[in-house]
């Protein structure tokens, strides 16, 4: 069985770490670089930085900020935002990112999953989903989560797949900063699908919602925000919680 990985995710906006709730309502958690710094401490696994204004704005990837935290950290770290071809993901690697992660642009042109997986492996490309409920169906939204596509969520992961995708973050819109806890179903039903790394988002709130996806779904991998960036829950708590839970982590 692969090692569960507790990932913090720093949402970047105008060069700071924020966090909003169902997408909106953002405020600010912070230095992303500080912040970095403080999870590689506290025994996080890997790191996720998304410039979450990227798409819409219509920019590129602040490599000058990949570049200070490439600079300041010693775990794998996922940049997306913005990469809509070959040439920003070289851009984002070259900074100092592990893998990068694609959504809106993948959606867009779904070869470019597979330009990337060629050129740099399989294993650098993440490919980030954001689905929510819609009328009892769930739904590949893009843009931040602003516009809804016509993907079904189960059949884009498949398609995402067969492109050599080497991993799935599966970000549940409906979970999403509710503290709730992740959204088992989806995230189950993604996972038992396709057989890559899922990484779960959206809506861990407790201790006990870690150890939920990581026993009710294949997910290895529980991302979350706020939660770490307020202090809510310190991840060396987390995972000696885990590891009483007979849970491996890494």
């Amino acid at each position: 069985m692969l090692k569960k990985r507790i990932i913090p995710c720093l949402d970047i906006k105008d060069g700071r770490t924020v966090k909003g709730i169902n997408f909106e309502g953002l405020r600010d958690a912070g230095d992303p670089v500080e912040l970095a710094k403080k999870y590689v401490e506290e025994g996080a696994d890997e790191l996720v930085f998304l410039d979450i204004t990227a798409t819409q704005e219509k920019r590129k990837t602040l490599a000058e900020m990949v570049k200070r935290i490439g600079e300041a950290i010693n775990i794998p770290f996922t940049v997306g935002g913005g990469i809509n071809s070959v040439e920003d993901a070289y851009a984002v690697i070259n900074a100092g990112a592990d893998k990068v992660s694609v959504n809106s642009s993948a959606v867009k042109n779904p070869q470019l999953i597979s330009e990337l997986a060629a050129q740099f492996g399989s294993q650098c490309v993440v490919v980030a989903v954001d689905t929510r409920n819609v009328n009892g169906k769930q739904k590949v939204f893009v843009s931040g989560g602003k516009i809804e596509t016509d993907w079904e969520t189960l059949d884009w992961v498949k398609k995402v797949e067969e492109l050599d995708a080497g991993e799935i973050l599966l970000t549940s819109m409906d979970g999403d900063g509710t503290k709730a806890g992740f959204k088992i179903d989806i995230t189950k039903a993604v996972a038992d699908l396709v057989n890559l790394p899922v990484i779960a988002s959206g809506g861990a709130g407790k201790k006990e919602h870690f150890s939920e996806v990581f026993t009710q779904t294949k997910a290895n991998g529980g991302l979350a925000a706020s939660i770490f960036h307020f202090g809510e829950i310190p991840i060396p708590e987390l995972k000696n919680y885990l590891k009483e839970q007979n849970i491996p982590i890494r």
